[in-house]
């Protein structure tokens, strides 16, 4: 097999990648870089030839290359085999799954493969390339995959480049494909903290439940009980449907998809849950939340986590600046004592950015509001501590005091 070409980075990407981040971003130096093809590795060195890392290349995106090693290696199945049995090792040791099939096994970086993620569903897997690197090697990975787990199906979502354009798009859209296998149900049961929650592997951006909020929810079902709770972007239902099975008396649920309420209810109805007993509501959030207060409605637990960017006929919701206002229309519908669950996935936001969202939202309404507990990820969405992206997921929980 030929060797990999060798190609220089500038003393920036030098810095970064003696500091152990595991991304080449473009730049004048990478501009001077022959012409390359996705999927192609390639060894980087400093401007003396010094060997510094072998890399995925990615020629048209912002990440031209990914670090796959610090040393020499080919890009084979027996490589792909060990981190994979790695990856199915931290899992399996430290993971505390418990009564779940739905979980990351492999998190890009987090396992030493960057930009693949793969995730079990039940008995099948599903792969998501955030690196077009990857695309040339799919078939190996599938290979290997069906070595060492024998699933029923692989599948795989694609990722569109332009994510936010997409945001309101109906999830009747076709974004998975069977890449092996048999073809799985069009709704997938399966199964997250002892609880049955619907998935599609075809149909949509998303598959219907975030695995990355899994130990939260398993928080959230010990703090609930007899209590009254809203639950703002509640998407699929999952923070609901953990909340109702807990005991809380009440649960309402907002979000301004009609087909994702509709799946709410469903994921209630496989659990046995009585949906009547519970309130759905279709809306934009913010609006819901300024017709609850005219309401004089009430809530012990309130839990926001939206998605980082979304879109309704009424206007635009963004993480960086919108938090504040939903934390202020919030605030006053909140008992004392009650606690304010504020997520965001927005990698770009920091902890500390977010938590001065939370400030603002606290003055803005004129109200105290204590951080008793910030949580980010489980077990199985490791990252690297030379790579602060990895860190993405903040999940603060505060109490409004009395």
């Amino acid at each position: 097999m030929k060797q990999p070409d060798r190609w220089t980075v500038g003393p920036e990407t030098l810095r970064m990648l003696e500091l152990g981040h595991p991304w080449v971003i473009a730049d004048s130096h990478t501009r001077r870089w022959p012409a390359g093809q996705p999927g192609q590795v390639v060894e980087l060195s400093d401007s003396q030839g010094r060997f510094l890392a072998t890399a995925l290349l990615d020629p048209e995106d912002r990440i031209v290359a990914r670090v796959l090693e610090r040393q020499p290696m080919r890009l084979e199945r027996d490589w792909l085999a060990r981190r994979l049995k790695a990856a199915m090792a931290i899992r399996h040791g430290h993971a505390a799954l418990g009564d779940t099939d739905a979980y990351r096994l492999v998190n890009a970086e987090g396992d030493g493969l960057p930009g693949l993620t793969i995730d079990c569903y039940g008995g099948y897997l599903m792969i998501q390339l955030y690196c077009a690197g990857w695309r040339p090697h799919l078939g190996m990975v599938i290979e290997v995959l069906q070595e060492l787990l024998a699933p029923q199906g692989i599948y795989e979502k694609v990722r569109p480049r332009k994510t936010r354009e997409l945001e309101a798009v109906s999830d009747s859209k076709r974004y998975g494909r069977l890449l092996a296998g048999v073809a799985a149900p069009e709704k997938l049961l399966v199964r997250e903290n002892g609880l049955a929650f619907l998935v599609s592997l075809e149909y949509g951006l998303n598959t219907g439940l975030f695995l990355d909020q899994r130990k939260n929810r398993r928080d959230l079902m010990g703090r609930v009980a007899n209590k009254r709770v809203l639950n703002l972007f509640a998407y699929t239902g999952a923070f609901s449907v953990a909340a109702a099975a807990a005991g809380a008396s009440r649960v309402t649920s907002v979000d301004a998809s009609s087909g994702y309420t509709e799946w709410a209810r469903d994921n209630f109805g496989v659990n046995r849950l009585n949906a009547k007993n519970h309130d759905f509501i279709v809306g934009d959030c913010q609006k819901v939340l300024a017709d609850l207060g005219r309401q004089g409605k009430g809530y012990d637990i309130v839990i926001m986590d939206p998605p980082s960017f979304s879109t309704t006929s009424k206007g635009s919701f963004n993480t960086r600046g919108g938090t504040s206002g939903l934390v202020a229309a919030a605030l006053p519908l909140l008992s004392s004592g009650g606690l304010l669950i504020a997520s965001s996935n927005h990698q770009k936001v920091t902890v500390e950015e977010y938590l001065k969202e939370l400030r603002r939202g606290a003055l803005q309404a004129g109200s105290d509001l204590r951080v008793i507990s910030l949580a980010g990820q489980p077990e199985d969405f490791p990252y690297p501590v030379t790579f602060p992206e990895g860190r993405y997921l903040k999940y603060a929980l505060c109490v409004k005091p009395g």
